[in-house]
């Protein structure tokens, strides 16, 4: 992965005001704390609560796993860096940090409409939902989505890899990503940027209409419930998987879709940082703080680790 050119990248971060460093080490060292204890938290409740065996909770905790690794593929690294100084990162590294971040995004939109359609055959096809989302079944689309970002991630990566670095190892950025390292390479990045938009294109339009059809005929179906408690019981099933596809898809779009506009490059990494350090802890909070049966199998474990200590 050696380029003949740069061997070192200096990440620039968000800011060189000392006192802004300060505040935003404090934010991201909380944040990063809450998102990786509240996403163990709920891998942790699915393992030992009989009650959360199902399809939706085996889906929740590979996308709790996705965003643990995502967050921590990038923030510790920038977190690093502004408490000691050292904004330099290896070409291997940064590639490496690139390709876990992209594997793990990508993959994520994947899993996003795997949920919803796993929302979709409990709603408008409960009496079958058991033998359609059977354990196997559940394992084959985890593996799916995996291999479907693995794909979309490999030639878009290729082409990075063959990237020259003459004049600049300046990334603007507060970790290594595709389009800041884009516009600091001197070789034609035509190709590169056409691949990254096609793929990131591809991801959103396939996984958005898998999503979009979803829940076209979940609503479908909730309307035509003759009692009130049961709309009110499916809307609630599917309302904290709703906020978290907003979230994901709204700041993604906002990243990557007008990828050349230069101005609007700080609002850019701010978007990313929300991306890759706030949504991963909210999104726990929001699957808890709405759902019933995690809030009880959380309160439950609370009570063995009392009973344990007592």
């Amino acid at each position: 992965m050696r380029n003949s050119t740069v061997t070192t990248f200096i990440l620039l971060g968000l800011t060189d005001d000392p006192e802004l460093q300060v505040l935003i080490f404090i934010f991201l060292s909380i944040n990063y704390t809450l998102s990786v204890t509240g996403n163990l938290t709920i891998i942790t409740l699915t393992f030992v609560d009989s009650h959360l065996k199902t399809p939706m909770y085996f889906f929740l905790k590979n996308f709790s796993f996705l965003e643990i690794s995502l967050t921590s593929s990038c923030i510790p690294r920038y977190l690093y860096s502004i408490a000691t100084g050292d904004r330099v990162i290896t070409y291997n590294a940064c590639f490496i940090q690139v390709f876990i971040t992209d594997l793990c995004g990508v993959t994520e939109f994947y899993l996003l409409a795997t949920m919803s359609y796993d929302r979709y055959v409990a709603i408008c096809k409960p009496m079958h939902y058991v033998t359609i989302m059977s354990s196997r079944v559940c394992r084959i689309l985890i593996i799916s989505c995996w291999m479907a970002g693995l794909c979309i991630l490999i030639p878009p990566l290729i082409l990075g890899l063959n990237l020259k670095f003459c004049d600049s190892n300046r990334i603007d950025h507060f970790g290594c990503d595709a389009f800041p390292l884009v516009e600091i390479s001197c070789s034609d990045t035509w190709l590169m940027e056409q691949t990254v938009i096609i793929c990131a294109v591809l991801t959103l339009n396939m996984t958005l209409t898998c999503v979009v059809l979803s829940y076209a005929y979940i609503i479908k179906t909730i309307f035509r419930f003759l009692s009130v408690q049961q709309r009110k019981k499916a809307f609630s099933t599917c309302s904290s998987h709703m906020i978290v596809v907003s979230l994901t898809y709204g700041t993604c779009i906002f990243v990557y879709m007008n990828p050349t506009a230069k101005e609007e490059v700080t609002i850019k990494k701010v978007v990313s940082l929300l991306m890759f350090s706030v949504a991963p802890t909210l999104n726990p909070f929001i699957y808890t703080l709405r759902n019933n049966q995690v809030k009880k199998a959380f309160k439950d474990l609370i009570k063995r680790i009392a009973l344990l200590s007592s």
